[in-house]
C-alpha cells in the first residue's frame, strides 16, 4: 500500500495554515441583521428583555431563543493531546479548534473550545458543571485516562445536557459499525465470537463495553494491556479495568488471540506479530486502530492470511475507523430531541446506522469522490467520511434511540422521522465538500495526469506545484531555469527529493519540434519560423500549450505573471478549441448552502442567440462532470418579455435555438432574473416555468454581466468564487486571475486535471 500523500506537509505550511489571516480556525457571525439602530435594539437594550424574562420564566425557552440548541462546547485540560502526551491546556486549542470546525462542517453545529488550566479532575469538573446554561452539549477530549473516565461520569450526573468523551466512545462507536459488518461477511454470529483486544485505556475500553452491549458475551472478551490480560487474580485494576476482568487461565496477548475470532488494538505499533494473527480463528477479523503505525500492517496479514477483514485509523488504508463519521452526527441527533443525555443505546443506534449505510448502493458522489465504485465487502465494511447520506442517516438513528429511552425533551414521533431526515439533507452547505471531491477524483486517476506550472520560478507557483505533488494530485511539471527552480524550493524550506519535474523552455530538446508545429499553425498568419522559435524559447505560455498539443502533458496552469487575456492568447496560438465548440469561462460560486455556476465570465462579450444557447449546452455538461443534474437559468434584467428591450431578445432567443435542437438533455428556462431563477416563491407567480427546483447554472446575457457578478459575489458577498474555469480548449488549460494564492494554483490545476470537459466531449461525439 502506497504511502499516503494527502497529510504530508512541512511545519512552515502548518504554522501558516493556522495563522495567516485572522489567527486561528474559528469566528463569531452575527446571525441576525445589525444594520439599523432598530437592529441594535431589538439585539440588545432594550430588546433584549424580552427574550431574558420569557427564558426567567420558561428554561425551554432558551432552545428557540437563544443558540444553546446548536452550540456544543469542546473542552479539554490538554493532559493527552493526540499523541503527543500531556502539554497543557493552552497548546491543545489548536487541537479543540479543529474540532469545533469538524463539528461545523459536518453537522452545522455551532461550537466553542475551552481549554481548562487544571489536571485536578474535581477542578476540571466543577469548571465545567456550571457551564451548562450555556449549551446543548460537552464534547470532551484529550484528556488522561483514567481521570477521564471519572470526569465523564461525574459530569453525566451534574449536568442535564449531553456529555461525551469523544476519544472514549467515538473510535468505540465506529469500530463496533465495521465490526457488526465484519461479522456479516465473515458469516459469524456475534454472540459465538472470541475477541482479543491490545489495549486498557479508555478507547480500548469502550470499544469493549459497547461490544458487549451489541451482543459479544463478556466472558468472549479478553483485554490485554502491558502487563497481560485482565484477569481476576490481577490486584493492579483500576475500577474501569476490573469491569472488564474475567476468569481465565490465559496471561499473555498472544495467548488471548490463539483461535480468536476478532482481534483489537488500540495500544502501539507492531503489537500484533504475524504468529499471532497466523493463530487465529478461520477469516480472522483485525482491527488495528494505534496511528500512525498499526498494530500490524495489512500487508503483513496479507502475507500470512488471505481471509482475513481488516480495519486501522489510517487513510491510505480501505476501512479507516475515523471518529468523524461519529461524534457530528451523534450531536446532531441529541441536540434535535435535547436530550438530556448520551446514554449506550444512542451510541449502539449510531453504530448499526453507520453499518447499515454501509451496506447499501454507494451513491454517485461517493464514486466520484473515491474514483471507483465502493461495495459492500471485506474492503469496504465502514462508510466514507464525504458520504452525503451520513448527515441524514446517523443522526435519526441517535434521535430516534434517545425518544425510546426516555432521554428527549423534544420528541420527535415516528411519523415525522422522514421528514426530519429531508431536512437534515438539505442542511449542510454543499460547497464545504465541492473541493475535496474534485481532488478525491483526481487522486484516484490512472495514470495520473501530468500537469504543467508554466510560470515555475513564481513562489507562489512553486508552492502549489509542490502541494499538487504530494497531495497525490497527479505529477507536477515546472517551467523555469532549474537553478532558480532549486533555490526557490530550497528558499521555502521544502523537500527536496519533491519528485517534481523542472523543463528548461530554452534548453528543451522538444524545440524543434515544437517550433515546427507552431510555425504549420501561424505561417499564413503573418509569423516567420525565427518569430516561432522566440515564442518556444522565451514564451512560458506557448512553449507549455505546444506540450500539450504533443501529449508530453495532459493539461497546465497559468496566469500568475499574466493577465488573464494575455495568457489566453500564447495559449491560442498553440491550441483550438475542439471542433464545434467554444471557448468559455465558468465560474462556481459557492455560498449560503448552495452552490451555483455561472457563464461566460470571460471570453464572450456579447455572444448572440446561437452562442448563448451554445454556452449553455457547454456549461451544463462540465456542471454534470462535476456530479451535479443542471438546471440552466438564461437570466437577464426581464422576466419573460417584462420590460422589453433589445438585449432580452438574445437572451429569450437563446432558449428558442435550444427549443429547435433535439439533443438537449438538460433543464433551462428563460429569460428571467436571478430572483426568479433561483427562489421557487418567485418562480410560482410563472406556473409555465419549466424548470423543476431553483437555478443551479446562470447564463447572462454577456461578458460585462458575468464578469461583475461573480467579483461582487466574491469581494462583498462574502461568496467563495472558483474560477473562472476554462472550457473548451483541446486540451485542459487554467487561468488563474490576478494576485493568487497558492490554494488558488492549485485549485485550477486540479480542474485541469478533472477536466471538466470530458462529459460534452462524449456528448459531442455521439452527436456527431
Amino acid at each position: 500500500m502506497a504511502e499516503d500523500t494527502t497529510t504530508r506537509f512541512t511545519d512552515q505550511e502548518a504554522l501558516s495554515f493556522h495563522s495567516r489571516g485572522k489567527p486561528g480556525k474559528l469566528e463569531v457571525t452575527p446571525t441576525k441583521p445589525m444594520a439599523t439602530q432598530r437592529d441594535l435594539s431589538l439585539a440588545y437594550s432594550p430588546g433584549v428583555a424580552v427574550p431574558v424574562l420569557k427564558i426567567a420564566e420558561d428554561p425551554n425557552a432558551a432552545y428557540d431563543l437563544t443558540t444553546k440548541g446548536n452550540m456544543v462546547a469542546v473542552i479539554s485540560n490538554g493532559t493527552a493531546i493526540l499523541g503527543l502526551g500531556n502539554l497543557g491546556a493552552l497548546a491543545s486549542k489548536p487541537v479543540m479548534e479543529g474540532k469545533s470546525v469538524l463539528f461545523k462542517r459536518f453537522a452545522d453545529i455551532d461550537s466553542i473550545d475551552l481549554e481548562v488550566d487544571t489536571s485536578d479532575p474535581d477542578a476540571f469538573i466543577d469548571a465545567v458543571r456550571y457551564l451548562g446554561p450555556s449549551f446543548g452539549g460537552i464534547n470532551l477530549e484529550d484528556i488522561q485516562a483514567p481521570d477521564s473516565f471519572y470526569i465523564e461520569e461525574r459530569l453525566k450526573e451534574l449536568m442535564d445536557i449531553p456529555v461525551f468523551h469523544d476519544d472514549q466512545h467515538g473510535t468505540a462507536i465506529i469500530a463496533a459499525a465495521g465490526l457488526l459488518n465484519a461479522l456479516d461477511i465473515a458469516g459469524k454470529p456475534i454472540r459465538d465470537v472470541r475477541v482479543a483486544v491490545s489495549g486498557a485505556g479508555s478507547s480500548a475500553l469502550s470499544v469493549v463495553s459497547l461490544i458487549k452491549s451489541l451482543g459479544v458475551r463478556p466472558e468472549n472478551v479478553l483485554v490485554s494491556d502491558r502487563t497481560g490480560v485482565l484477569h481476576r487474580g490481577r490486584q493492579d485494576l483500576n475500577q474501569w479495568q476490573s469491569a472488564h476482568a474475567v476468569d481465565t487461565d490465559k496471561r499473555t496477548l498472544a495467548e488471548a488471540m490463539d483461535g480468536a475470532d476478532v482481534a483489537i488494538g488500540l495500544s502501539a505499533g507492531g503489537a500484533f506479530t504475524q504468529e499471532m494473527v497466523r493463530s487465529m480463528a478461520k477469516s480472522p477479523i483485525i482491527f488495528a486502530m494505534a496511528n500512525p503505525m498499526p498494530e500490524i500492517t495489512p500487508e503483513a496479514v496479507a502475507a500470512v492470511r488471505s481471509d482475513a477483514i481488516m480495519a486501522t485509523g489510517r487513510s491510505d488504508y480501505p476501512n479507516q475507523v475515523n471518529n468523524v463519521l461519529g461524534f457530528p452526527y451523534i450531536f446532531r441527533g441529541a441536540l434535535d430531541v435535547r436530550a438530556r443525555t448520551i446514554n449506550e443505546e444512542m451510541k449502539a443506534a449510531c453504530a448499526r446506522a453507520l453499518a447499515g449505510l454501509a451496506r447499501e448502493d454507494v451513491p454517485d458522489e461517493v464514486a466520484v469522490a473515491y474514483g471507483k465504485r465502493l461495495q459492500y465487502g471485506p474492503g469496504y465494511i465502514i462508510p466514507t467520511p464525504f458520504d452525503p447520506r451520513l448527515i441524514s442517516a446517523i443522526p435519526p438513528a441517535v434521535a430516534r434511540a434517545a425518544c425510546e429511552t426516555g432521554v428527549a425533551r423534544k420528541p420527535i414521533v415516528e411519523a415525522e422521522m422522514p421528514a426530519y431526515a429531508e431536512k437534515l439533507a438539505t442542511r449542510l452547505d454543499p460547497s464545504a465538500g465541492f473541493l475535496q471531491t474534485i481532488y478525491a477524483s483526481v487522486r484516484s486517476n490512472d495514470p495520473k495526469k501530468r500537469i504543467v506550472f508554466a510560470e515555475g520560478e513564481e513562489e507562489v507557483v512553486v508552492r502549489a506545484a509542490y502541494q499538487f505533488q504530494n497531495q497525490g494530485l497527479g505529477q507536477a511539471i515546472l517551467i523555469g531555469r532549474e537553478d532558480t527552480v532549486r533555490g526557490t524550493v530550497e528558499r521555502l524550506g521544502l523537500e527536496r527529493e519533491h519528485g517534481i519535474e523542472i523543463w528548461n523552455a530554452r534548453e528543451s530538446t522538444k524545440n524543434e519540434a515544437y517550433t515546427d508545429y507552431l510555425y504549420g499553425r501561424l505561417q499564413r498568419r503573418g509569423y516567420l519560423e525565427r518569430d516561432c522559435r522566440r515564442l518556444v524559447n522565451r514564451d512560458r505560455n506557448v512553449f507549455a500549450a505546444c506540450m500539450l498539443a504533443h501529449d508530453d502533458a495532459d493539461g497546465m496552469v497559468t496566469g500568475v505573471t499574466r493577465h488573464y487575456n494575455a495568457a489566453l492568447s500564447m495559449i491560442q496560438l498553440a491550441l483550438d478549441p475542439r471542433p464545434g465548440e467554444r471557448t468559455i469561462g465558468m465560474s462556481a460560486i459557492l455560498a449560503r448552502g448552495r452552490t451555483v455556476f455561472m457563464a461566460d465570465t470571460t471570453i464572450a462579450e456579447l455572444p448572440s442567440s446561437e452562442e448563448l444557447a451554445d454556452i449553455a449546452v457547454q456549461t451544463a455538461h462540465a456542471v454534470k462532470a462535476l456530479g451535479f443534474t443542471p438546471r440552466v437559468a438564461f437570466v437577464s434584467h426581464s422576466n419573460f418579455g417584462n420590460p422589453d428591450s433589445p438585449h432580452m431578445h438574445r437572451v429569450s432567443g437563446a432558449v428558442k435555438a435550444l427549443d429547435a435542437r433535439a439533443d438537449v438533455d438538460f433543464e433551462y428556462e428563460g429569460e428571467m432574473t436571478p430572483r426568479m431563477a433561483l427562489n421557487e416563491k418567485v418562480r410560482a407567480i410563472y406556473p409555465f416555468a419549466r424548470l423543476t427546483g431553483p437555478a443551479n447554472v446562470l447564463i447572462t446575457p454577456g461578458l460585462h454581466s458575468g464578469g461583475i457578478s461573480t467579483k461582487l459575489l466574491a469581494e462583498i458577498g462574502g461568496a467563495t468564487v472558483i474560477g473562472p474555469v476554462l472550457l473548451g480548449p483541446s486540451k485542459p488549460v487554467q487561468i488563474v486571475q490576478t494576485g493568487p494564492s497558492a490554494g488558488d494554483v492549485l485549485t485550477l490545476a486540479a480542474m485541469a486535471a478533472y477536466d471538466l470537459d470530458r462529459e460534452h466531449r462524449d456528448w459531442a461525439d455521439g452527436r456527431r
